[in-house]
């Protein structure tokens, strides 16, 4: 495509859009059980508004968008509150899960460098942890050291200290752990970095909100936040649970000291002093803006009443995918996430499940090993679910006795 001669007006501009949109998934009627979330329409119009009123502003000088600088630091002391932190904690917010956990890994290559003069860092974690760490690795040179899991999917604890040398500078686990949705055993594995002064990250993007209000909701949670000795940082995505607009989390550390190592500042250039907090110069302040209004806007009462909606949700799913002889779930789910299986994988190819669901309109992640389908269960899903069961009975019905193959499809692209 190259560049019109003439510009076309608004509502051209407008209805070409929602051309365009015409075979997305319809996230918004609960039909997606991943990438998107949301809490009610209310929640999304809030999102929206404050998103549009900030979309240009930009946080990279908050000395000129003073706003942005308030804005961020009330989002992060929510969130710290929400991790137990104390008065000591710190943190920054950032453009995403990936970005977060990006630097959590950049920090802890720092800290080591400064602190030990580690020059060939590696990272500790769990087969299960999220592929942001693999990518954090691959751009930062540091060693990824993966370490299998245990039967019920949960890192080893064992295993990862025996994978522990003197070059790692990092161990991670995961609450809840994306791929089976269960909570990592926190305190066994921040015990480990305790007693060698290294870093311990808990990526607690998927659950940093909903373990929070599950927990005082009456559910059993694992010990998983500040409230561990040893856990130097945490990430949250509010674009998750948290119902924000696309592009808000957060990463929080112990103390300033621990997030010092995350930021960058440079004079060696022409422009003067040069400050960041994270990967992005330029931080736009839609995101920002609209992570405040959504919690400001819900407040606990409303965090308790959809984090409860998601977690009714998912175990009716739960209960679902039970009753079905032809399905196995892979684990019991420790928040809302639920990952199932074909019983006999030999007699059912999962990933044809997933064809026959996205021709009626549901988009699940289809992820491996072992061969499964992932349901982000959320607040929009709560009485949704008996329609998806029943379009879920019509597929089984249809791949009975067929040998039909799926398409494994990927939880990214890179087109």
């Amino acid at each position: 495509m190259t560049l019109r001669s003439t510009g076309l007006s608004h509502d051209e501009i407008i209805t070409t859009l929602q051309q365009m949109k015409v075979n997305d998934v319809r996230w918004r009627d609960g039909r997606a059980f991943t990438l998107a979330y949301s809490a009610g329409e209310d929640v999304l119009a809030v999102a929206e508004e404050a998103y549009r009123a900030f979309a240009s502003e930009n946080a990279l000088n908050t000395d000129a968008f003073p706003s942005l600088r308030i804005i961020q630091a009330q989002v992060v002391d929510i969130v710290i509150n929400w991790l137990q932190g104390d008065s000591s904690a710190a943190g920054f917010m950032t453009s995403g899960g990936t970005e977060s956990i990006l630097l959590a890994v950049k920090a802890s290559r720092e800290r080591g460098k400064k602190e030990r003069g580690v020059t060939q860092p590696n990272v500790v974690l769990p087969t299960s942890a999220h592929a942001a760490f693999e990518k954090a690795c691959y751009y930062f040179g540091l060693e990824s050291r993966r370490v299998g899991v245990s039967e019920d999917w949960r890192a080893n604890p064992e295993a990862m200290a025996a994978a522990v040398d003197d070059n790692t500078v990092l161990l991670v686990g995961s609450a809840p752990q994306y791929p089976q949705g269960v909570v990592d055993p926190i305190e066994a594995i921040a015990a480990i970095a305790a007693e060698r002064d290294i870093n311990c990250h808990v990526d607690g993007c998927m659950g940093g909100v909903s373990l929070t209000y599950l927990k005082r909701l009456g559910y059993t949670i694992p010990a998983w936040n500040f409230e561990v000795p040893g856990v130097t940082s945490i990430s949250v995505d509010l674009h998750k649970y948290g119902y924000t607009a696309k592009g808000a989390s957060v990463i929080a550390w112990r103390n300033k000291q621990l997030r010092s190592y995350q930021t960058y500042v440079t004079d060696n250039w022409l422009g003067g002093m040069y400050g960041s907090s994270g990967i992005m110069g330029t931080k736009g302040g839609g995101s920002m803006a609209a992570a405040w209004a959504v919690m400001n806007f819900l407040g606990d009462e409303g965090y308790m009443r959809v984090t409860l909606a998601a977690r009714r949700a998912a175990e009716e799913l739960v209960a679902g995918v039970l009753a079905r002889p032809q399905l196995q779930l892979v684990a019991p789910p420790d928040s809302t996430l639920v990952s199932f299986r074909a019983a006999d994988p030999a007699a059912l190819d999962v990933f044809a499940i997933a064809d026959g669901l996205w021709k009626r309109g549901w988009y699940l992640d289809r992820q491996g090993p072992p061969p499964a389908l992932h349901c982000t269960v959320n607040a929009i899903h709560d009485g949704k679910i008996a329609p998806f069961l029943a379009d879920l009975d019509a597929v089984l019905d249809e791949l009975s006795g067929s040998s039909i193959s799926g398409t494994q499809g990927a939880y990214g692209t890179i087109e």
